[in-house]
This record gives structure tokens, sequence and C-alpha cells, in this order.
């Protein structure tokens, strides 16, 4: 497998695909334990302490294993801004999920791999989707747009307003999109994977609690044990773990191929909404799964020699 100087991986190996398989499984519950967490902790207040607590994971893991954080790299301009769509990005997903179902918004948060796939063109000349990778785009977001228009219709499984969570969603895809690109066309690009997590981290942890006060989210903290175990699988599982993971992968292999593959979450939260909540699985929903299951073979089949 060829590699241009820097360490980039042009293909994805053996090691990229198990970490892409267990980060889908962690994403695809994520949802559900966002949802379960809602009964007790309002969205804002819920994303905020789960950025906040991941930060001072990420920081004492740093100093834990030496790993140098300066401002001086050059990397302070990517990371305020990769802070702030990070904190838009799950203020829309966990306010999303007071009129949707966990299953619908794993839907509709992986159409972020559309917005790398069309932007990473304009931020690096080594990753231009082929014409297979963007049919396989094509046959995901058709599939996901069917998916979509189930919320549009009045009659619905979440409620008359899940067409907002639905459209959320969407934001947050957008958001988490634009994240990447920012990620892969500045000087974090480079950077040590805890340094550009934990920009993200500390700044969405501020916002998003600016934003808990603004709407007047004051819930004393006072939670039962499924919350605990909620909120401790989103914060040191999820926000800590698998996205430091996230951030190495996105380092070294190539951002479009990534994205893509992370369409398998979808397929993970369907299973993981009906199974453990008792969400409807409708026709819609399995066909818009199927379709990014397709477009994740498709973005990833080897070119032709």
């Amino acid at each position: 497998m060829s590699s241009p100087a820097d360490g980039r991986r042009t293909q994805l190996d053996t090691l990229a695909v198990a970490s892409l398989l267990l980060c889908c499984v962690l994403w695809g519950l994520n949802q559900v334990a966002g949802k379960v967490a809602l009964a007790e902790v309002p969205p804002l207040q819920q994303a905020a302490l789960r950025s906040l607590g991941a930060a001072l994971l990420v920081w004492g893991w740093a100093r834990w294993r030496g790993i140098a954080l300066p401002w001086s790299n050059g990397t302070l301009r990517g990371g305020l801004l990769a802070g702030v769509l990070f904190a838009v990005e799950f203020g829309c997903i966990f306010v999303g999920l007071q009129f949707t179902s966990a299953s619908r918004m794993a839907v509709f948060v992986y159409l972020a791999p559309f917005v790398v796939a069309l932007g990473m063109p304009l931020v690096t000349r080594s990753e231009h989707p082929s014409a297979g990778q963007l049919a396989g785009l094509g046959a995901a977001f058709a599939g996901v747009a069917w998916a979509l228009a189930e919320g549009w219709g009045g009659s619905s499984s979440a409620g008359p307003r899940q067409w907002l969570g639905d459209a959320l969603g969407v934001a947050g895809a957008l958001l988490w999109g634009g994240t990447t690109l920012v990620i892969r066309g500045s000087r974090l690009a480079s950077a040590a994977p805890e340094q550009t997590l934990l920009y993200q981290l500390a700044i969405s942890g501020v916002l998003l609690g600016l934003a808990t006060l603004a709407a007047g989210e004051t819930r004393p903290l006072h939670f039962s044990a499924i919350t605990w175990l909620m909120m401790g699988y989103q914060t040191i599982v999820v926000t800590f773990a698998s996205y430091l993971l996230w951030f190495w992968l996105v380092r070294h292999y190539p951002a479009t191929r990534l994205a893509a593959f992370t369409l398998l979450t979808p397929l993970i939260g369907l299973v993981a909404g009906a199974g453990l909540l008792g969400e409807a699985l409708t026709p819609r929903l399995v066909i818009a799964s199927i379709a990014v299951a397709g477009g994740i073979a498709l973005v990833n089949r080897p070119p032709r020699r």
C-alpha cells in the first residue's frame, strides 16, 4: 500500500477498517444513550457536560503521555473555528432528539460524508471523489431523502414536530462535515489528535454551557443510575476515547473514505433504537439504511489499476 511522504495512507488498511467498525458501533449506540438521558438531563446541558468532562480527560491523558499541546504551532485559528462548529453541531443534535427518534437522528447526522466528499477538493488536491464514489454518495443521499420525506407529511411516529428534529439532524451533519474540512484544511491536519480534540471539547463545553444558562436549563444534577451510566458512556467512551481515535484516523487516512465508512453508523443506530427503545423501524428507514450501506461499498472500492 502506497503512502505519501507525510505518512498519510492512500487506502484504508485492516487497522483503519477495524477502528472504524468500532467507532460506528459506539456512535450508533450514542444516539440511544442521549435519548435515554434526555429524561433527566436537558439537551444543551447534556451536551455541555459531556464536552467539559471529556476535555478534562483529554487534558489528563496528554499530560500523562507527555504530549505537548502548544498554542504557538499555528493551530489556534483552525482550533477556534472547529470548536465553534463542534458546539453548534451537538447543540443541533441534542435539541433535535427532543423531536425525533434516535434512529432517525442517526440516519440524518450521517449525511456528513457528502459534505466531506464535495468539499475535500477545495482543501487538498490529493482527494478528489471519482465518478463511482459520487454515484455511491448519490445513492445514499437518495435513500436518506426518502426517509426524510416521512417526517413532512403531517403524520409521524415521533410527533407533529418530527420534521424539526430531522432538520436539526441534517444541520448537525453539515456542521460535522464542515468541521472535518476545517481540520484537513488548516494546521490541525498535522497537529496531535489530542490537541485537535481538546480545542473542540473545551470551546464547545464553554459555548454550550453558556447556551444552557441562556435557555434556562437549570435542573439539579441529581441523576438516576441509568442516567449516570448513559452520561458516562457518552463522555468517556464516545466523546473521549472514540473521538480521539477518529481524529487520529483523520490525520493518517483519506478523509473522504473515512467519512463514507461512517455511514454504517445509521444501520447500527436503527437496530439500537428499535431494539433498546422500541422505536418504529419503518420501511423508509430500512431503505435509507440499505442505500447508505451500498454507498459505502462504492466509495471505498479500490480504483482500477
